[in-house]
């Protein structure tokens, strides 16, 4: 493992890497011990208490973020005819069909999210090699996959900052929460709109402790761990 910067170590060194900090207090220090010279994208890293290998112990879900991601996001829509038309009303960057399957065929992939209406997804699955594993698929479980008439309710979410976050094959899972410059305030009320949705998507094969550790972070800062209960605690006002 390469060894970590100077300004890495500095801010590591201000962290205490055996107790919990609240949520609050995590957020601050965070914010303190920054040395990027840009503005950093704030995470939440979630150790749970699951066996992803089983499907009955999957964790998935999407959470709208109250003040949400501090970034433009560029939304694709796979859709034709009528349904085409009714996308860009909605707001979505791109629309197409057989045309945006060859585009990104060929290699392009100027956007951040993909939305399909269901007819179109005979063709838009030739394309699960190339979207899949970049987190790109629409998928009825991440409902990106919708019909036409809730397009412009999930493009508005969208935009105000709509997270998806699945728990990998370590059973992490990991969440943006948004940008440091954000308020303290801010934050926080992003950071319990994700403790509350990753609560309400427990399985219910889940059996014991189910979230186990909690760790904040931005874009290049350390690992700063959070007391578990707190986190859990978290309720919006």
């Amino acid at each position: 493992m390469p060894r970590r910067g100077k300004k890495y170590q500095e801010a590591a060194a201000k962290v205490d890497r055996e107790g919990g900090y609240s949520p609050e207090e995590a957020i601050g220090l965070a914010k303190e011990i920054s040395y990027a010279n840009f503005d950093e994208t704030v995470e939440l890293h979630l150790r749970l208490g699951v066996d992803p290998r089983h499907a009955d112990q999957q964790v998935r879900g999407v959470v709208v973020l109250p003040h949400g991601l501090g970034k433009t996001v560029r939304i694709l829509v796979f859709a034709e005819g009528d349904d085409a038309r009714a996308a860009e009303e909605a707001g979505a960057d791109f629309v197409g069909s057989d045309d945006l399957v060859q585009q990104i065929q060929k290699g392009w992939l100027e956007f951040d999210i993909t939305v399909a209406v269901p007819s179109m997804m005979g063709k838009v699955g030739r394309l699960g090699r190339i979207l899949g594993p970049r987190g790109l698929m629409p998928s009825p479980k991440a409902g990106t996959i919708v019909q036409v008439d809730q397009l412009p309710m999930l493009i508005k979410e969208m935009r105000l900052g709509r997270a998806e976050f699945r728990v990998d094959r370590t059973a992490n899972v990991h969440v943006p929460l948004g940008k440091l410059s954000f308020p303290k305030e801010k934050l926080l009320d992003n950071m319990t709109a994700v403790m509350e949705a990753i609560r309400q998507a427990r399985p219910a094969a889940a059996k014991g402790r189910y979230i186990r550790r909690v760790t904040l972070t931005s874009s290049m800062g350390p690992g700063i761990r959070v007391d578990v209960a707190q986190a859990i605690a978290m309720e919006a006002v």
